[in-house]
């Protein structure tokens, strides 16, 4: 089965590693993949075009399917393999709403991540905008904060205590934050939630190859 699959992807992408996340978890090991440098800009290589026309990453194929949104390839792995490895939507309709309503959460909490992130890489220090930089990061503060409070709530992951899809694509993200010195003091719930689920195999398994060798920062040590 995994021998018809591959996956193009980026080290340190959280739509990358949400789709690896579920491979693992379906006990897909053994797909054609290849790691590309974002820095060489290889994912604007032909290559990649052929998959996915918009050149970015992932770009994974399964059979004679084409699924480059990272949420389309987690639903559709689910649901060919749903008898296999870990059953990644619940059955309960409680649960199961749950899970949706916080897995499509998760786009806004990263978009809000990016904006305040991507601001203070690309502009330089001396260049930036006080309210713009304000304006991120009362952006970012909020949307911590409601995360905070959802994990208050939980006993383990997202939507109760079974691992689900909201918990692939919510933990990278996640992860991110704290790799760029998020206060764990701070934000304690989601540092209990981080710490629940780092050494999980799948998570362990896929953990972005140049986070083990090059440092974070501490550009959210004020958030």
């Amino acid at each position: 089965m995994a021998k018809d699959m591959t996956l193009l992807w980026g080290s340190g992408s959280a739509p990358c590693w949400r789709v690896m996340i579920t491979l693992e978890e379906k006990q897909l090991q053994g797909y054609n993949q290849k790691l590309l440098s974002f820095d060489k800009m290889e994912h604007k290589s032909q290559e990649v075009l052929d998959m996915n026309p918009r050149s970015q990453l992932p770009a994974f194929k399964c059979g004679k399917h084409i699924l480059n949104e990272s949420y389309a390839a987690c639903f559709f792995l689910e649901n060919q393999y749903k008898s296999q490895g870990t059953k990644l939507i619940p059955d309960s309709p409680d649960a199961q709403a749950l899970m949706y309503q916080r897995m499509f959460e998760v786009l806004t909490f990263h978009q809000k991540m990016v904006d305040f992130v991507a601001y203070n890489y690309r502009v330089p220090e001396g260049e930036r905008h006080d309210s713009a930089v304000q304006r991120n990061k009362e952006a970012l503060t909020a949307e911590l904060k409601l995360w905070e409070g959802y994990l208050k709530k939980t006993d383990c992951c997202l939507a109760g205590k079974e691992f689900t899809l909201a918990d692939v694509v919510f933990f990278p993200s996640a992860t991110f934050l704290f790799r760029l010195g998020l206060s764990s003091e701070r934000y304690p719930a989601l540092t209990k939630y981080y710490n629940s689920l780092k050494d999980r195999p799948s998570i362990k398994a896929t953990w972005p190859p140049h986070w083990q060798t090059s440092p974070g920062s501490d550009m959210l040590k004020t958030i």
